[in-house]
């Protein structure tokens, strides 16, 4: 089974990291990262640099297909040849995926129209002007698309489909191997269970606002 992340400029380390430690676990998997060009790609804070070893023009498709998020997802909607080598790459995918708002780069490329779908609590709004239909969970499967999220979420999103791509032992003895078992130090991580003094501050910064 192959697999492509697609990568592009200031996507977010651990929107297409996260899936990875997950996937490439794997039985008879084959993983590569895909840019428009093959080279160092840079995450979107600059202090991370992930190599493309293939470019778009040189994969036709995958079994699975990833998308990650991250603030460089407006330029990747607006072209460079994302867009259109999604909709080829998703007429023979199995699965066809995204992490945070990389759902909105599925939607732009047209994949995600009328389907269910989530995002990033911050991006919701993008994602119904793109022709979705946003849920409010933390993965949404609807038929081969599936959707984590934010960020973390992918993690998630990724066990979830080793679930079903292998089996849920399958999938139970990755989550195992990287011993996945979150504590939270606090009951802060969605909009409805932070406080809103911090859900307010996150609204202020965001460029969705």
């Amino acid at each position: 089974m192959d697999i492509a992340i697609v990568l592009y400029e200031r996507f977010t380390a651990l929107d297409a990291i996260g899936p990875y430690e997950v996937l490439s676990r794997l039985p008879g998997v084959s993983l590569a990262f895909l840019a428009a060009e093959r080279g160092p790609i840079t995450t979107d804070n600059g202090m991370l640099t992930v190599v493309a070893e293939r470019s778009l023009a040189e994969v036709g498709g995958a079994d699975i297909v990833l998308v990650p998020g991250g603030p460089g997802e407006v330029a990747t909607r607006a072209g460079d040849g994302v867009l259109e080598w999604l909709r080829t790459a998703n007429e023979t995918s199995e699965w066809t995926t995204s992490v945070c708002t990389g759902s909105l780069v599925l939607a732009a490329a047209g994949l995600l129209e009328g389907r269910r779908a989530t995002t990033h609590w911050l991006a919701f709004d993008e994602l119904a002007r793109l022709g979705a239909e946003p849920v409010h969970e933390r993965v949404v499967f609807d038929g081969k698309l599936v959707t984590g999220a934010g960020v973390s979420a992918g993690i998630d999103m990724a066990l979830s489909l080793a679930a079903r791509v292998a089996s849920p032992e399958v999938s139970q003895a990755i989550q195992l191997s990287i011993e996945y078992d979150p504590e939270p130090p606090f009951e802060a991580g969605s909009p409805a269970k932070a406080p809103q003094v911090v859900v307010e501050t996150l609204r202020a910064r965001s460029r969705f606002t």
